[in-house]
């Protein structure tokens, strides 16, 4: 008879926290992701511009090099946050979508205050469950008509919230995948 093996195994202990490095791998996807986007849409942009930062010395994700809307040069800076962190459960309980469009707010405070009236801020913001903030929706679906008018092409957008919506998903998969400790498994 065979002994029961869940005595013999140590209790399964999951690290919901994403590394730094994991978390910086996946916002820089994602601003990747944007800053080609921008360019196959006819916009030049810079990611990361150097001379534009807060007083913490942090930069904005990306700059168009020409201006978007009323004379201004779009600036962005994408987040990706966790509705289950204690923090934000309780939006997240409240309201389907709010987590992001909190997550947005308050980058949009730790931003706006480092940047003059020539930048229009705009965050992008999802949550790691998938849902976009409305302004990230906005946005999106700008820079999808903006493809499918060069490219002719009537599901860019769908095909950019798609790539975002699988970026978000990959990144979810290595976290998780992380988060497993380590076995050997030559013990089985």
């Amino acid at each position: 008879m065979l002994e029961d093996s869940t005595s013999l195994q140590e209790p399964l202990i999951l690290n919901s926290v994403p590394t730094r490095q994991d978390s910086q791998i996946r916002h820089h996807s994602l601003n990747d992701l944007n800053a080609r986007s921008f360019l196959a849409a006819g916009v030049p942009v810079v990611k990361e511009p150097t001379g534009l930062s807060r007083s913490d010395g942090k930069r904005p994700g990306g700059l168009s090099l020409v201006p978007c809307q009323n004379g201004n040069v779009l600036c962005w800076d994408v987040i990706v946050i966790c509705p289950l962190a204690d923090s934000y459960i309780l939006a997240a309980a409240c309201d389907a979508g709010a987590v992001p469009e909190l997550a947005a707010s308050r980058k949009e405070r730790s931003e706006i205050p480092g940047l003059d009236g020539r930048y229009m801020f705009a965050p992008i913001a999802f949550e790691n469950l998938g849902v976009p903030s409305a302004s990230t929706r906005q946005l999106l679906s700008d820079l999808g008509r903006r493809l499918t008018v060069i490219s002719g092409e009537s599901r860019e957008t769908s095909y950019l919230f798609q790539r975002c919506s699988v970026l978000v998903q990959r990144f979810n998969a290595v976290l998780w995948h992380d988060s497993l400790p380590d076995r050997d498994c030559t013990d089985y």
